[in-house]
């Protein structure tokens, strides 16, 4: 009798036990740890990327990622507020920036182009230069049929229409980008206007991230704006070829963004890409980058977070993540700037300790 209760009894604990493990199950990651939630802000430029490549990881993982597209800017100040896991920028951070903040590192995830859009009726091809570009946002070329366009599109019936620029109105990475790329193309710029996350435009229509920009060329006839690539093509919208330094009139694609990357990285991979003098390179080419802290052990932050977010870089920087990338209309990263991220990867700490 009481070996039989001592077995019923160690029957009814081996369900229990089996129905904690079961429902437990779903709640651990890949590497046996608790599964996480992790929280990310920052640039809309690498968004479709980002969609895609978090849900494989949490499918591969079991980590699920939050991700707000508020512009680069805003996810630097949730970063310095230490509210997020980690930070989305198209633009590194400056010498400056940095010194205000603990030390971080920063994480190239995939390239990409900026793209200057249009919305011109009959128009399905244009070119433009630099300088030319720089000054439609200068206010100083007006007019679609502006000879300097002209000569740049012999042969295309340009119509005699006020030119409607578009621009960004948060703080943005693109802007960075794309004022970056008019810094080196224009001295006019470079003196008038300079390089930054927001620029004050003459003149213009305004609008809060890429698809803000996209959906207002899109709707605007004689209108032109700057926007991820990925953002006309989703819209369908039109894109310039850009003339770089070699002469060539380069439309982006993979090809044309990795060879914008042809040059060196340095060891902590802030580096701009803009204008870079390599045969079919496309001029508005960039790195876009996660950035985290250094030491993980922040505003509660448990280790297990720590991990899963060591985790959810390593699978970025892997060949199924970077495989990804062209699918959706971005540049997998060159081989050297993954292998450079893995080795600042492993000087990342929890108290003080490694976690690779």
């Amino acid at each position: 009798m009481i070996k039989q209760m001592k077995k019923n009894v160690f029957s009814v604990v081996m369900m229990l036990l089996a129905m904690v493990v079961a429902s437990c199950g779903g709640n651990t990651s890949a590497g046996g740890r608790e599964a996480q939630e992790l929280s990310g802000a920052g640039a809309t430029f690498p968004l479709p990327f980002y969609n895609v490549v978090f849900e494989q990881f949490a499918q591969v993982n079991g980590d699920a990622v939050a991700y707000g597209g508020i512009g680069s800017g805003g996810g630097v100040r949730n970063l310095r507020d230490k509210i997020v896991d980690f930070a989305g920028s198209d633009a590194f951070l400056s010498d400056k920036e940095m010194a205000d903040m603990p030390e971080v590192i920063h994480v190239p995830t995939c390239m990409g182009a900026v793209v200057l859009a249009y919305n011109l009726d009959g128009v399905g091809e244009l070119n433009l230069s630099g300088e030319v570009i720089a000054d439609i946002f200068a206010g100083n070329i007006k007019m679609w049929n502006d000879a300097r366009l002209v000569a740049l599109n012999p042969g295309i019936a340009l119509p005699e229409e006020a030119i409607i620029p578009v621009f960004r109105s948060d703080g943005s990475g693109t802007t960075f980008v794309f004022t970056d790329y008019l810094t080196k193309a224009s001295p006019m710029w470079k003196e008038k206007f300079g390089t930054g996350k927001s620029v004050n435009f003459p003149s213009g229509q305004a609008a809060k991230g890429n698809p803000g920009v996209a959906g207002i060329i899109k709707q605007t006839k004689n209108s032109i704006g700057y926007v991820g690539s990925e953002y006309a093509f989703a819209q369908k919208i039109a894109y310039a070829k850009i003339q770089n330094l070699q002469g060539e009139f380069v439309e982006p694609s993979a090809e044309s963004i990795s060879a914008a990357a042809s040059g060196e990285i340095p060891a902590d991979t802030r580096c701009s890409i803009t204008n870079a003098d390599a045969s079919g390179a496309y001029p508005i080419s960039t790195f876009t980058w996660m950035i985290i802290y250094k030491e993980q052990n922040y505003s509660d932050r448990t280790k297990e977070q720590a991990l899963a977010t060591m985790d959810l870089l390593k699978y970025i920087l892997s060949d199924e993540a970077q495989g990804i990338a062209p699918e959706v209309h971005y540049a997998p990263l060159p081989e050297k700037a993954r292998e450079q991220s893995m080795k600042n990867l492993q000087t990342v700490t929890y108290d003080g300790m490694t976690i690779l």
